[in-house]
């Protein structure tokens, strides 16, 4: 893969070439490197990070010299300070490059293409999209995170299936492209180690929310994989990280401005995560409604998602056309959703799940049982619980935010970094925004390990469901908009 560069310099000057620096033709000598907490007072009070600032600040978490109070002092300074266009640069550039660069053949240049999102309420998207796009002849070293507040992580979600093995080295990823065409791993020691570490520690310091954060965390791991094109799925809403599109969309712009300055062809999509996305809520559950999906089936929120059948399309098709797979956006949708209902993304799928560490029996069950038996082979919860429409009325919408909270309390999310998960916790709607629901209907079925939801956990989401008097109507999609590279 190129070495990366950082955006604005020409090659390095020849060995000995000293013309202009200093005035008898000698290098001027280097300034002594700041101490953390004058970075810290600097970013704070509102000054810019040279590269050399920001590069010794990223060395300094990654060496352990930098102390957790200094890290959280430092992106609290980020996140109310704010980076312009080049200290964002420079922080993605110096993340991916605090851990080792993923080769690939040459053959793979084109065939390499990865998607991203900032994170929803049951958005399992990722699960099914990388075994779809390898059975269309993709290759996708996808490097993806744990949970971030109340959004559930494709980490988490993927070790809720036994003996999946998230960490695997550079050399263990490209067996795993080679043998199914996809992988989904987390970051180790050896790969983006500083975004590991910062992206665990804005989970518990209110810092999830950074502009600046956001993009070099995203592009940061994207950069290491060599990609041809790269999707991020950008939400804004209720349960998003962005409440309103205005917002997503200055995301979206400076991650694909950022990725532009360092060589990386990005488009984000605009969607709308108001409500959660299928109908499943929880790592074992969003399994279960993934592996639905690549049966054929699923909800039909999630199908338009992966193959990406609306004319703006943040995923599958839009992939397929960046990088050249197909000739416009609808064949690339059309490709996906043919991997989808012919059974290859499934396979696929076990694939990779053998070749991460999933005994291929247990694989072999998992892609080919009925939902039934996959329950059987998965983590449960130990009770389900009910609740029951409180009015007749047409579903106006099932309010994300308040369903991920309370069951963040159940156990289905941290509040420490490294806090162990409740993977069977979880819930799955019964209902569709849209349809007319009868008064004591069931609506909501949870999964908890715990005792009954105590009052204020069955007020907060029986406020969840929006009714109205209308007639019942087709559910709107939640695409918005699609912000391309500028040579596209």
């Amino acid at each position: 893969m190129a070495a990366l560069m950082t955006p604005g310099t020409g090659a390095p000057p020849a060995p000995g070439d000293f013309s202009g620096e200093g005035s008898q033709g000698l290098p001027d000598p280097s300034p002594e490197p700041k101490q953390l907490p004058e970075l810290i007072r600097m970013k704070r009070d509102g000054g810019r990070l040279s590269e050399a600032d920001i590069r010794g600040f990223v060395a300094a978490v990654v060496n352990g010299s930098a102390q957790g109070a200094q890290i959280g002092a430092m992106l609290m300074a980020i996140r109310l300070r704010g980076m312009d266009l080049e200290e964002t640069s420079v922080l993605t550039q110096a993340l991916a490059q605090s851990g080792q660069q993923l080769e690939w053949p040459e053959a793979w240049r084109q065939q390499l293409v990865d998607k991203h999102s900032t994170g929803g309420v049951g958005d399992k998207v990722s699960l099914v999209l990388a075994p779809a796009l390898a059975a269309c002849g993709c290759k996708v070293p996808m490097i993806s995170g744990r949970g971030l507040g109340h959004t559930g992580g494709t980490l988490d979600k993927l070790e809720s299936i036994p003996g999946f093995n998230v960490i695997q080295s550079p050399e263990q990823m490209q067996v795993l492209l080679d043998q199914a065409g996809c992988c989904i791993v987390g970051q180790s020691e050896q790969l983006v180690p500083a975004d590991g570490i910062l992206y665990a520690a804005r989970d518990v310091t209110a810092t999830v929310d950074s502009l600046p954060l956001i993009t070099a965390s995203i592009l940061s791991k994207k950069l290491v994989e060599g990609l041809s094109a790269l999707v991020v799925d950008v939400k804004f809403g209720g349960a998003a990280v962005f409440p309103n599109q205005e917002q997503a969309r200055e995301l979206a712009k400076t991650l694909v401005g950022v990725g532009a300055s360092l060589g990386l062809r990005v488009a984000a999509a605009l969607t709308a995560m108001d409500k959660p996305l299928g109908r499943c809520v929880g790592h074992a559950l969003e399994v279960e409604e993934a592996l639905l999906c690549m049966d054929g089936a699923g909800p039909p929120d999630l199908r338009d998602l992966v193959t990406t059948l609306d004319p703006s399309p943040p995923a599958g098709g839009a992939l397929l056309w960046l990088s050249g797979h197909a000739g416009t956006q609808a064949q690339g949708a059309a490709r996906v959703a043919a991997a989808l209902d012919d059974g290859s993304a499934l396979g696929r799928f076990e694939r990779m799940l053998a070749a991460q560490g999933v005994d291929p029996g247990l694989a072999r069950a998992l892609c080919s049982g009925s939902p039934a038996e996959r329950r059987q082979l998965l983590p449960r919860a130990r009770e389900q619980e009910e609740l029951l429409a409180p009015a007749d009325g047409t579903v106006e919408l099932v309010r994300a935010l308040p369903l991920a909270l309370v069951l963040h309390e159940l156990g289905a999310g941290r509040s420490r970094a490294g806090e162990p998960l409740r993977l069977g916790v979880g819930a799955e709607l019964l209902v569709d925004v849209g349809q007319r629901l009868r008064r004591g209907t069931p609506w909501l079925r949870v999964h908890r390990d715990g005792p009954a939801l105590s009052g204020p956990q069955s007020r907060a989401l029986q406020e969840a469901l929006v009714l109205s008097d209308r007639a019942p109507f087709a559910a709107p999609s939640p695409f918005a908009e699609l912000v391309l590279p500028p040579q596209q």
